[in-house]
């Protein structure tokens, strides 16, 4: 077996020392090539060399849940293929690693690396769908490049709070949920279209939606994790369905500490919901239209803002090592 192992040096949680270990580790059973990023998107760029080679069978993502959505973009450029692509396999060392561990995959670089090699003796692998993201036709954003999104997507408040938490990571501060929930707090309290959202949810067959101030979408669960606690947001979404929304169509003081409540104390069972809480799911074709330019966000990586988005959810997209 030929594999590239793409590492991200800037990796959270992970020692230069520790990534030596692993990438040994890993060289031990395969013929492996690794290459450790330089420039944001590197790692999207050798997953599109790795799926237009002939001898790559597997690529491994070193790194948190950017890293990874930067080789899936990379592997998927010319599109789903997963009897041809190259497998992909993942070790945490980001901050919170959500796709990583909502594959069943431990949360420690070295057990992961471990589960990893374990799984590739057994031949144990899965099929995972992804979401897909494009610029609407007809729209100021058509022109906008598609990109994919391994578990989690957001149009409004949630790639807001995002958005703050890259700007202090710029600045030279640790990802923590600290960080993150001081974020929320302050954007919380400086969001104008809190009261009165500005998004609209179109699908096929259904009335559209109108009003939101948020819109989560999940491609599985849980969205993400507070330190070892998972938090739901679409407990029912799922690698093997569509697309799940959230929407919220108010956040005033009251809605907050609602739902706020509500994803503290969510399971596989039950996540949000009230009277201004819409919850959607296995969804293949929809789009976010807002009135105003609103904040994207995909895997937690802040794109920008946009007035139009449209997601596609997509099936059986690519091959995992678990």
């Amino acid at each position: 077996m030929r594999a590239l192992l793409v590492v991200n040096p800037a990796a959270t949680t992970t020692s230069a020392r520790t990534r030596d270990v692993l990438t040994h580790a890993l060289a031990s059973e395969m013929k492996l090539d690794a290459i450790t990023t330089e420039y944001r998107g590197h790692a999207r760029d050798v997953g599109r060399r790795a799926a237009e080679a002939d001898d790559i069978d597997l690529v491994v993502a070193l790194g948190g849940d950017g890293t990874v959505n930067e080789v899936v973009n990379g592997l998927l450029h010319h599109g789903p293929d997963p009897d041809r692509l190259p497998r992909l396999a993942v070790v945490p060392g980001g901050s919170t690693n959500v796709f990583a561990r909502a594959l069943g995959l431990p949360n420690d670089a070295v057990e992961a690396t471990g589960a990893l090699l374990d799984a590739l003796r057994r031949g144990s692998e899965r099929t995972v769908g992804l979401g897909l993201t494009a610029g609407t036709p007809g729209t100021d954003d058509e022109a906008a490049p598609p990109r994919w999104f391994t578990f989690c997507a957001g149009l409004g408040f949630d790639a807001g709070v995002v958005g703050r938490v890259e700007q202090q990571r710029d600045r030279g501060k640790r990802s923590t949920h600290a960080l993150y929930i001081r974020q929320l707090l302050r954007h919380f309290l400086e969001e104008p279209n809190r009261r009165h959202g500005t998004i609209t949810l179109e699908r096929p067959g259904a009335e559209p939606a109108h009003d939101l101030v948020a819109s989560i979408v999940c491609n599985t669960a849980p969205w993400t994790y507070l330190g070892n606690r998972p938090v739901y947001a679409s407990p029912r979404a799922s690698f093997d369905t569509g697309l799940d929304v959230l929407g919220l169509s108010r956040l005033t003081p009251a809605a907050v500490t609602r739902y706020g409540a509500q994803l503290l104390t969510s399971s596989p069972e039950r996540g949000p919901h009230g009277k201004h809480a819409l919850t959607l799911h296995d969804l293949t074709d929809f789009t976010l239209h807002s009135k105003v330019p609103l904040p994207l966000q995909m895997d937690g990586d802040h794109l920008g803002v946009r007035k139009s988005v449209t997601f596609t959810g997509v099936r059986r997209a690519l091959r995992v090592i678990v």
